[in-house]
C-alpha cells in the first residue's frame, strides 16, 4: 500500500486524524451521560411503538402511550411502506405488513431503512449521504455520545426520523450530540437488537394441563402449541404478540403468561379479508411453535393446515370483474377476429364462442376497432364489392 493509502486507513480504523468517517466521540461527565439501560430501554418502546402501529393497536400496559410522528406514520402508510393502510381513521394491518411483522427484527429495521430510502428521494435527500450514515451508525459504540457538528443536512434531518424508530437517542435539535441505539450498532451484525425484549422472551412457570410438554424459556424462541381440534395455546405475557396471533385467531382465555385461541372460518377469513394470506398464516405458526412441537414431522397437523388453506379458496371461488358484454358482432370470422383483438389488448375476460358472445374489461379500445371495421365494410361497398350484414354491437 502507499504510504498516503496506509496512513489513512490507519486513521479510520482507530478513529483518529480529521477525516470523521466513523464519527466525532464527545467527552461528557459520567452522571450527565446517558446508560445503556436506558438507551435499550428507549429503543424497544420505539420500536415496539411501530409494531403496534402496523399492527393496529396501542400497547395497553404502558401508562404513557407513545405516539409516532407524522411522518414515520407517512412511511408506514400506502404513501411509501404500504405496512398498514387507514380504515375509518384507525391503521389496519396489509400483506406486506404482515410479512413484515414475521421477519426477524434486524431484517424488520432494514425493511423499514430500504422504505425509509425510497421516501428520502422524493423528499430531495441525498442517497449517497444517507447510506453513508446508516453504515457510520452500523460502526459506532454503544453507550457512547457522538457529535453532530459533522453531519451534513440530510444526516442532521435522518437524526429526527431515526430518533423516532428508536435507532438513536437524540435530544432534539438543541442538543449537540447523539447516542446510537442497540438497533443501530447491530445493523451491521447478527448480533440480536432488542436483547430481554418481550417479542423475543416468553418467561412462564408453569406446565401444560394437556400432556408432559414444558413452555419455552427465554432463550428459546417457540411459543405456539397448535392442537389437531384447532385449539392454540401461546406461551407469552407481549400485548404485542396477542395482537398480532388475534389477527388470525379468536382469543378464548388469557393468563398471566399464556393465551388460548381457536382457528375458526371466520377469523381466518377475516385475516383474509385484510390481505393476509393462509401461507403467511401457516409460516407465522411455524416459525413460533413450541421446541417440543418441533419434534414431530411435520410441524403443524396437516389436517389444521389443509382447513386453513380451504378457508382460503372457499373465498376466492367467485370473482368479479366490471366491464361489458358484446354479442351480435356478425359472422364467426367477425367474432373471432374481434376476440383476437380484445385479446392481444389484454382486456379479454371471457368469452362464450357459440353464443357468440364475449366480456372485456374496457370498451373504449373495442369501439373504435369496431368503428374501423365499419369504415372497411362501407369502402368494400363503395367499390362495388360484396358486403356483409350490419354489426349491431351491445354492452
Amino acid at each position: 500500500m502507499s504510504t498516503a493509502f496506509s496512513r489513512s486507513l490507519r486513521n479510520a480504523l482507530t478513529g483518529g486524524g480529521n477525516h470523521r468517517s466513523f464519527g466525532i466521540p464527545t467527552s461528557e461527565p459520567n452522571k450527565k451521560k446517558v446508560k445503556i439501560e436506558t438507551l435499550d430501554a428507549y429503543a424497544r418502546r420505539q420500536w415496539e411503538a411501530i409494531l403496534y402501529y402496523v399492527v393496529g393497536s396501542v400497547d395497553e400496559t404502558t401508562s404513557a402511550r407513545v405516539d409516532l410522528n407524522e411522518s414515520t406514520q407517512t412511511l408506514l402508510g400506502s404513501g411509501a411502506g404500504e405496512f398498514v393502510t387507514k380504515r375509518r381513521n384507525k391503521p389496519q394491518i396489509t400483506k406486506k405488513g404482515f410479512e413484515f411483522l414475521l421477519e426477524e427484527t434486524n431484517a424488520q429495521i432494514w425493511t423499514l431503512l430500504i422504505e425509509y430510502l425510497k421516501l428520502g428521494e422524493s423528499l430531495s435527500m441525498d442517497s449517497v449521504e444517507a447510506i453513508s450514515f446508516l453504515f457510520t451508525l452500523g460502526s459506532l459504540e454503544l453507550g457512547t455520545s457522538y457529535d453532530t457538528s459533522n453531519l451534513t443536512p440530510t444526516q442532521l434531518r435522518m437524526l429526527e426520523d431515526l430518533s423516532d424508530y428508536g435507532i438513536v437517542y437524540w435530544e432534539g435539535s438543541n442538543s449537540d450530540r447523539y447516542y446510537p441505539t442497540r438497533l443501530a450498532t447491530t445493523l451491521t451484525s447478527d448480533a440480536p437488537a432488542l436483547p430481554n425484549s418481550s417479542l423475543t422472551s416468553t418467561t412462564v412457570t408453569t406446565t401444560t394441563t394437556g400432556g408432559n410438554m414444558a413452555p419455552p424459556t427465554e432463550s428459546e424462541k417457540g411459543f405456539i402449541i397448535l392442537e389437531t381440534n384447532y385449539r392454540l395455546y401461546a406461551y407469552t405475557s407481549s400485548p404485542l404478540l396477542i395482537q398480532i396471533i388475534s389477527l388470525f385467531a379468536t382469543l378464548k382465555t388469557r393468563y398471566p403468561n399464556m393465551i388460548t385461541a381457536t382457528l375458526t372460518k371466520s377469523s381466518i377469513q377475516k385475516a383474509i379479508a385484510h390481505g393476509i394470506t393462509a401461507d403467511q398464516i401457516v409460516s407465522y405458526l411455524s416459525t413460533h411453535a413450541h421446541p417440543q412441537l418441533r419434534k414431530s414431522t411435520p410441524i403443524l397437523p396437516p389436517t389444521v393446515v389443509d382447513q386453513i388453506r380451504l378457508w382460503q379458496i372457499e373465498g376466492d371461488r367467485m370473482r368479479t370483474n366490471p366491464g361489458y358484454t358484446i354479442w351480435d358482432v356478425g359472422t364467426v370470422d367477425e367474432y373471432d377476429r374481434a376476440v383476437k383483438h380484445a385479446e392481444t389488448l389484454g382486456v379479454l375476460i371471457w368469452q362464450d364462442r357459440t353464443k357468440g358472445k364475449f366480456f372485456v374489461s374496457r370498451f373504449e379500445q373495442i369501439q373504435q376497432y369496431f368503428k374501423n371495421e365499419a369504415m372497411k365494410k362501407k369502402e368494400r361497398l363503395a367499390e362495388g364489392q360484396k358486403g356483409g350484414s350490419s354489426t349491431p354491437m351491445q354492452r
